[in-house]
């Protein structure tokens, strides 16, 4: 089911539509297991349609306008809807980033390895 089409469904229809691809995911399970059918397909694009259901639902349970993004690279929105300012994220601040963490890890790692290595050497010599 297309996007625009859920979108423009009411609430009622919406949790109808919600139940029979629930419904119907169940049904192709079962009958999967059974071996009567082999839609791997069916199931992949029932799934998807159920989660983009549940995913509009929660939207409005939430009161989130829906932005439309015209280029995903940009993330710029439309001009007839504005997009809400975000508080930014309050972190603790670190004594060190993660990039300086992360090189010393890596670099401790290369120099514990070494070792292993030259002892693979002296045995193999031996």
């Amino acid at each position: 089911m297309n996007i625009e089409k859920i979108r423009n469904l009411g609430p009622d229809e919406l949790a109808h539509q919600q139940r029979d691809a629930a419904d119907q995911l169940f049904r192709l399970k079962f009958q999967l297991k059974m071996g009567q059918t082999s839609g791997v397909r069916k199931m992949r694009e029932l799934r998807k349609d159920l989660a983009r259901i549940k995913t509009i639902a929660r939207e409005r349970e939430l009161g989130i306008d829906n932005i439309r993004v015209s280029n995903a690279a940009t993330a710029t929105a439309t001009p007839t809807q504005e997009a809400a300012p975000v508080a930014p994220a309050k972190t603790a601040p670190s004594k060190k980033s993660s990039r300086a963490v992360a090189k010393k890890k890596s670099a401790s790692a290369k120099k514990a390895a070494a070792p292993k290595k030259a002892a693979k050497k002296s045995k193999a010599k031996r």
